[in-house]
């Protein structure tokens, strides 16, 4: 039997059709008692395991009041249940460079109701 080169096997290769080359690796697994697919799937396992997590609480801060002072009152007293005074306390705390903590270590879910509520009220939020 002659010797086939690199190049006349890639020609080959691409003269085949998408079952034929199935059909081929199945051969070849049997005959040489391999799997294609197992280098892969070990290789990719440590590359998802580095990814970082996403966080999954937060705190949500008041950063700006806007003009709607009163309004974003309601919505922090709503937000957080605390009385009215308590609200106007976080409100006021605001300022230029210092956000307010409204609500600490909270899930995702939770601080975006909260952040819809407080954005309708006129304020900006932040998480952090």
């Amino acid at each position: 039997m002659a010797k086939l080169t690199n190049e006349e096997i890639i020609a080959t290769l691409k003269e085949m059709s998408i079952l034929e080359l199935n059909a081929l690796v199945k051969a070849i697994e049997e005959e040489f008692g391999v799997t294609a697919a197992a280098p892969v799937a070990v290789a990719a396992a440590p590359a998802e395991e580095a990814a970082p997590a996403a966080p999954t609480e937060v705190s949500i801060y008041l950063k700006e009041i806007g003009t709607q002072k009163i309004a974003v009152i309601k919505a922090v007293k709503e937000a957080t249940g605390l009385s009215l005074m308590e609200a106007k306390g976080i409100v006021d705390k605001v300022a230029p460079d210092k956000p307010a903590l409204i609500k600490e270590n909270i899930k995702i879910e939770e601080a975006d109701t909260i952040k819809e509520a407080i954005l309708a009220a006129g304020a900006v939020v932040e998480y952090k």
